[in-house]
């Protein structure tokens, strides 16, 4: 008989674990106030790009993600991730997003990111083009049509 962790009192099961993980947007923000700005203007631009955006904030991963589902590894394309002197804008599958520009850094299997400072980097055309290229690469890869 399959045991199902959800409804027998066992170990909790996929959603109950994204449930215990995920957090506020604030609570990202708090973690490097001094960068609230610039945190709040990536989120403004991702969800003008992308009107109903899906955000998750992970604390334990000091980054909130916005993409399709809240899953970040497959639904996921672009998070933001703040540090002491910068923020990343990261790219889950950055590897393989054209960047003629040369914005993205990173030499892993998939991710990349760029370093922001400044609030007028996501005015960068090439910026702009890789969040839309991000957007769009999952929005085929997942079916969500256009």
């Amino acid at each position: 008989m399959t045991r199902w962790p959800l409804c027998d009192g066992g170990e909790p099961g996929i959603l109950a674990r994204m449930a215990a993980t995920t957090g506020t947007f604030e609570q990202i923000v708090a973690l490097e106030p001094r960068h609230a700005h610039l945190l709040c203007a990536v989120r403004e631009r991702v969800r003008e790009l992308h009107p109903g955006v899906v955000e998750v904030a992970r604390p334990g991963d000091r980054a909130v993600s916005w993409g399709w589902g809240p899953k970040k590894m497959s639904e996921a394309y672009v998070f933001a991730l703040p540090y002491k002197h910068h923020v990343n804008l990261g790219f889950y599958r950055g590897a393989i997003l054209p960047d003629p520009q040369g914005r993205l850094q990173g030499s892993g299997k998939a991710l990349r990111h760029v370093s922001l400072t400044r609030i007028e980097q996501l005015d960068d055309l090439a910026v702009r083009a890789l969040l839309l290229a991000a957007r769009d690469e999952r929005r085929e890869a997942l079916g969500q049509g256009t």
